[in-house]
């Protein structure tokens, strides 16, 4: 049983095939697939699946915190499995999603929001970029 499937029966949910076949997709996505990405890959495994019962799975784990979805100023959703924490870094030419984490921004942000009077419960930091070109 993988953690995302043990964090599901953890939080009540009855695991069917079309779930187990749906939180396999996620759970081996390297990338941050969109609902119809999921469905591909889930059909691929499992004919029967719906794309409707993926849009219903996805919205019930986004519901229980056990996957993120995120617009990354796009027309769709992508998801992921909720991990360790980290960030994202948009290539704005190609799609690509890059994930990091860095310690002295951590750090940064609990100051800043301290010295604003605040203490930080929950962020989410999403950059934009393009490739650098390098000089020949």
């Amino acid at each position: 049983m993988t953690e995302l499937e043990l964090r599901c029966q953890q939080a009540g949910l009855k695991m069917t095939g079309p779930r187990k076949t749906i939180l396999r997709v996620l759970g081996e996505s390297a990338d941050h697939p969109s609902v119809e990405v999921v469905y591909e890959r889930a059909k691929a495994i499992d004919s029967s699946i719906s794309i409707a019962t993926v849009y219903r799975t996805l919205n019930m784990l986004d519901e229980l915190d056990l996957v993120t979805r995120h617009e990354f100023n796009e027309t769709f959703s992508r998801y992921e499995a909720n991990q360790e924490h980290h960030h994202h870094l948009i290539d704005l030419e190609t799609g690509k999603v890059v994930e990091f984490q860095n310690e002295a921004l951590e750090k940064l942000k609990i100051k800043i929001a301290e010295e604003l009077g605040y203490e930080l419960i929950d962020h989410r930091l999403e950059l934009y970029g393009r490739k650098l070109k390098t000089k020949k």
